[in-house]
């Protein structure tokens, strides 16, 4: 079977449909997949969908592919990936969900979970190299049973969360599939929820839901400015990572929304570790180390976290793009509409829940700009720079995940993505002229080695 290499990301599988991802791919997957549970002892596996158009028959060709090689399939049917994720936490160990998260809608792809861990990197290429030779083993004994996951999940998510007060919110799921789930949830943890574009729509008609950019989050805004809800929540497509916005309009990051959340979790795990991705602020490990937690910057990837907390035991985990990961009350997984409830509850705690949010410790920075560059060059790029990069002291380096110097007002980032061929950079000062003299010194250390780098300035 001749598949493209380019579908087979670092995290997951991705692709647009029909011409990278369709069903004679999907079903070759669910094969795969399935010989290789098997190979693990693993004989039950879930699958859910998204909301996305081709949900439906990539679902099916990959439900028909783990039967055919003797796998019981639990179908989930529509759900988010954190619904799955609780399927394969709760009814058995592994699960995939078909998933174009935040890409556009012409988007579909798969995030898989092999007895109780994410699977990415060489896991992921190895079921590619199944799916090319097609090695898999068809056996009898397969069968498919539909189950739903929904009130059990929001059982154990209303049954661990307590509001000290009644709220009024604004939520924003961008007809993605958090719509169908996710206010009624909010509802029954005691939140009186106005409901923006919670009609499941894979065509997207009101904005794209990628609650990471800030032109997604303009309705929200608008609802809080109009009406008297105290705060808004905005999800991404598949539901598994969340946007914050206040009162009055600012947008709660979520390296911001870790120091709240670090705080409350570390009362009840004191000296814990909590991990971070390298496009955090600065501000959050001195945040951590205040509340009694020890400090983990890690590489960006929600599988590389997820299989980094359950290495160490962190009650904790987050990463810029919006993935909060508790394992502190929960599952360890990344999920949008429980990390919402999480928040809530802190807020709920206080009679001014903007105040507490806008308390949080800040500084001036950009968001993520994307520099393009050729298929396979960002890895090279970064290489050269991690040999270059000579700053004097003070400054310290990391390259755990691209290249991430700090000074003591400020850092910026160099960093290959693992999903698209870009140099993702990020720059943060103390000061705005902090931030200037960062990202000027980066860009020039930048061009020695692409000089045409190009990307679109949007500070925030």
């Amino acid at each position: 079977m001749h598949l493209p290499a380019s579908i087979f990301k670092a995290y997951d599988i991705r692709g647009v449909v029909p011409s990278t991802v369709n069903v004679d791919m999907a079903q070759a997957l669910g094969r795969a997949f399935g010989t290789l549970a098997l190979r693990e002892g693993q004989k039950v596996v879930a699958v859910g969908r998204d909301g996305r158009l081709s949900g439906p028959s990539l679902s099916a060709a990959l439900i028909s592919g783990l039967a055919s090689v003797g796998i019981e399939v639990l179908d989930i049917g529509m759900a988010t990936t954190p619904m799955l994720y609780f399927a394969a936490n709760t009814l058995c160990a592994s699960g995939i969900q078909v998933t174009g998260s935040h890409n556009p809608k012409d988007y579909n792809g798969f995030k898989m979970v092999m007895d109780g861990r994410a699977i990415y990197g060489d896991e992921i290429q190895a079921l590619r190299r199944m799916m090319e030779d097609e090695s898999w083993v068809l056996r009898d004994g397969g069968s498919v049973r539909s189950v739903d996951v929904l009130a059990a999940y929001q059982a154990r998510i209303v049954g661990g969360v307590k509001l000290s007060r009644p709220m009024k919110i604004v939520v924003d799921c961008g007809n993605g599939i958090a719509g169908a789930s996710a206010p009624d949830i909010l509802r029954a943890i005691g939140c009186e929820v106005t409901e923006l574009f919670s009609d499941v729509d894979g065509n997207f008609p009101n904005h794209h839901p990628d609650p990471s950019k800030p032109e997604n989050l303009r309705d929200v805004m608008a609802a809080l400015k109009a009406g008297d809800a105290e705060v808004g929540l905005a999800f991404d497509g598949d539901g598994d990572r969340l946007g914050i916005v206040t009162k009055d309009g600012n947008i709660i990051y979520p390296d911001r929304q870790m120091m709240l959340f670090a705080r409350d979790v570390l009362k009840r795990a004191p000296g814990g570790t909590i991990i971070f991705d390298v496009k955090c602020s600065q501000r959050l490990a001195p945040a951590i180390e205040a509340a009694g937690g020890v400090p983990m910057m890690f590489k960006t990837g929600h599988s590389l976290i997820k299989a980094k907390m359950k290495e160490i035991g962190a009650p904790l985990g987050g990463e810029m793009s919006g993935h909060i990961f508790f394992k502190e009350r929960w599952y360890g997984f990344d999920d949008g509409t429980y990390a919402g409830c999480r928040l809530l509850e802190i807020l709920s705690q206080s009679p001014d829940g903007n105040a507490v949010l806008n308390a949080l410790p800040t500084s001036f920075s950009t968001p993520e700009l994307n520099v393009k560059c050729a298929e396979g060059e960002p890895h090279g790029l970064v290489d050269q720079l991690v040999v270059k990069v000579a700053f004097p002291a003070p400054a310290t380096v990391t390259t755990i995940d691209g290249l991430r110097v700090d000074w003591p007002d400020g850092f910026g980032l160099i960093r290959a993505s693992n999903t698209t061929p870009v140099l993702v950079l990020r720059f943060e000062g103390h000061t705005p002229e902090a931030l200037a003299r960062i990202q000027a010194d980066m860009l020039a250390l930048l061009r020695t080695v692409k000089p045409d780098a190009q990307f679109d300035e949007a500070a925030h």
